[in-house]
């Protein structure tokens, strides 16, 4: 497991930016919990994570409402839940500098149109669980615990603060 915060984050970043798609968790205007399916647009991860939306969905309603929101990213050996503050982002370059043939399938109308905006999640914290060596690694690690009677060792699992500084 990384010993120091810069560790944290850059073992954060390598299994954040190895994961295109997560959750955008939002809260509604009831104040109830709404998750969509979303493609991360950078795959880098420095603590911010790009989205592209239109201007007149729901999801942007609720960020304008109430920025606070979760993203989690998943594969088969990795679970990240990130909270942070959303903010809506008309960036012509940016937008240019993040389209894709992925982006595009959702929203033809292209990077220019009016209708199309970026949504910024600024980090806050990140949770993550991580099973280095995935299903083989759990199976014994799962193995092991039956037979000796110790507790499931999945792994590591820490929260980093990505606040600045």
């Amino acid at each position: 497991m990384p010993e120091s915060h810069d560790d944290q984050v850059r073992h954060l970043a390598k299994m954040a930016g190895d994961i295109r798609v997560g959750m955008l968790t939002t809260c509604d205007e009831l104040g109830h919990l709404v998750s969509r399916p979303m493609a991360q647009q950078e795959v880098e991860f420095d603590g911010d994570l790009w989205f592209f939306a239109e201007r007149d969905s729901r999801k942007v309603a609720h960020i304008q409402a109430v920025p606070e929101v979760n993203v989690t990213l998943t594969s088969s050996d990795t679970w990240i839940s990130i909270y942070g503050a959303a903010h809506v982002v008309e960036d012509r370059a940016k937008a240019h500098d993040l389209w894709n043939a992925w982006v595009e399938a959702w929203l033809p109308q292209g990077p220019d149109d009016p209708s199309v905006v970026l949504i910024k999640v600024s980090a806050l914290t990140a949770e993550y669980w991580d099973t280095p060596g995935g299903k083989i690694a759990s199976a014994i690690s799962f193995a092991k615990a039956k037979l000796t009677g110790d507790r499931y060792d999945g792994g590591d699992h820490d929260t980093v603060d990505l606040t600045p500084a």
